[in-house]
């Protein structure tokens, strides 16, 4: 036996399990997208009663070294449509630098005004933002928190909107829609708005409304403080103290409610390499929690159901690594078919490539319909977002392997720079995040596949030409936009002096 025919079965049920799971997840993003629209009809006629009596509300705003955007979030809550007597607004700041004296200052400004407003600073960060809130939990006086990340800008009527989504007494918490404030900003924030329109306009709205598991999204948020105690409070061992929470209040019995009608606008990252660590973080935290709650899940009393979309839900990122597994086996299948022609031949398998090019792209565009934007003219754009994904590919590999090794990663945020239009720069800013090494290696992977669509090319097998070339424009986008970004920090001058 040759080495071909010695490798031929391992490879082809590799691929062929590969496959498998990808349609798995493929046809669940068209059941969820289909949910989504029906659920959405429900959402936009369903009308929530109005409070006879207001209940007190702690709104906390944890905050580390934010000097750009923490003034703006203070104001933003300090304006909240809500009784002064009920209202309780905490700054659970963290800061290690001149941030601390600028909440400071405007927290006395705010408490001037007669509204109650605490600066709670620690100067260890133990437990990170996790900790932050926990902290907060104890010293806090209301029976319902509300979460704002510092990029982030609640308009006046949010806790009167979102407060009557408490309807039974088992509801644990409410999750808003994320909006954006810089979505036009540069190609880079427009990508992530399609992706988190598709994530809470499909995603959360299908989850919620069918009574599956859904996360809270760590912010744009209220939580019922007895929920959280029962759980077990906040807690620092994953990256995503906030999906890690929500898992163990619906394994506790509670429930939760999705707000999509609530908008509250935020920044996105501007940065590549910013974008990078908050992805790292969440593919991080996804698959911690997946490892961890997946076994409990399986042993508990759900459905069937449940258990199966919340095992999905949990596993989203393994997309990633399936892509992966795949870019490995298309130079094997293709040196296959050189002798054994019929082997990529059958309909099916064309057919079948032909729906997960367009099934991604058929979700985002279901999502920005449901948000009732023209999607029809996005199309190239929503076309580009499902090649962007790919770029991302060896970041959630990095994170599952360092579960693996069992390597301790510390909690780190990603910065903001109050960049709401074009016209403002950003490179000579604080807070810039180093370039990430792992660049170099997505240009060698982007090569790898770049070489794996011309050997297609060659072999007349087209299908897999189209998605390696796929795969390495997305690993060139990721790896080329973030370098450009770096030399761009390097080497543009200065637009003001930095007072860090």
């Amino acid at each position: 036996m040759n080495v071909i025919q010695i490798t031929l079965a391992p490879v082809l049920i590799a691929y062929s399990l590969a496959m498998l799971v990808l349609l798995v997840y493929i046809a669940n993003m068209t059941y969820l997208a289909l949910t989504g629209f029906r659920e959405r009809k429900k959402l936009s006629s369903s009308a929530r009663p109005v409070l006879k009596e207001l209940p007190r509300v702690t709104v906390q705003l944890p905050i580390y070294n934010e000097w750009y955007v923490a003034e703006r979030l203070i104001e933003a809550s300090a304006a909240l449509d809500y009784p002064h007597e009920l209202l309780e607004i905490q700054v659970l700041d963290d800061s290690i630098d001149d941030t601390v004296s600028l909440i400071a200052e405007k927290v006395k400004q705010v408490r001037s005004k007669g509204i109650d407003v605490v600066h709670i600073h620690r100067e260890d960060r133990e437990g990170f933002k996790a900790g932050a809130l926990a902290n907060g939990l104890e010293k806090s006086n209301g029976e319902y928190l509300a979460i704002f990340d510092a990029d982030f800008l609640p308009k006046p009527d949010f806790l009167k909107k979102m407060l009557p989504h408490f309807d039974d007494e088992k509801v644990a918490f409410v999750q808003a829609r994320w909006g954006h404030l810089n979505r036009n900003y540069s190609l880079l924030t427009l990508l992530q708005a399609f992706s988190l329109d598709a994530h809470f306009a499909i995603d959360q709205l299908a989850r919620a409304n069918t009574d599956y598991i859904f996360n809270f999204n760590g912010t744009a948020g209220i939580w019922r403080k007895s929920a959280i105690v029962d759980a077990g409070g906040w807690k620092a061992d994953t990256l995503t103290e906030d999906m890690d929470l929500s898992y163990r209040v619906f394994l506790r019995g509670w429930s939760a409610r999705y707000a999509g009608e609530v908008e509250v606008p935020a920044e996105l990252p501007v940065s590549f390499t910013a974008y990078r660590r908050q992805q790292y973080r969440w593919a991080r935290g996804s698959l911690e929690c997946a490892v961890r709650y997946i076994p409990v899940i399986w042993n508990s009393n759900f459905s069937f159901a449940r258990k199966f979309q919340a095992t999905l839900h949990l596993t989203g990122y393994a997309l990633h690594l399936l892509t992966f597994v795949l870019m490995l086996l298309y130079p094997f299948l293709l040196l296959f078919a050189t002798k054994y022609p019929s082997l990529l031949v059958p309909a099916g398998i064309g057919l079948f490539m032909t729906f997960l090019v367009f099934a991604p792209a058929a979700y985002f565009a279901v999502a920005q319909q449901l948000l009732r934007r023209h999607w029809l003219s996005s199309l190239p754009l929503i076309f580009m977002m499902s090649i962007f994904s790919s770029g991302l590919i060896l970041n959630t590999m990095r994170a599952a392997l360092q579960i693996v090794q069992k390597r301790v990663v510390p909690f780190e945020r990603t910065p903001k720079y109050a960049i709401t239009h074009r016209t403002q720069l950003w490179h000579d800013n604080r807070y810039q995040v180093k370039i990430d090494a792992l660049i170099f290696y997505e240009m060698m992977l982007a090569l790898f596949n770049l070489w794996t669509a011309w050997f297609a090319w060659n072999t007349s097998h087209y299908l897999i030409m189209i998605f390696a070339f796929f795969f390495a424009a997305g690993l060139l986008f990721a790896s080329g936009f973030t370098l450009l970004q770096a030399l761009a920090a390097r080497f543009i001058p200065a637009s003001k002096p930095d007072s860090d």
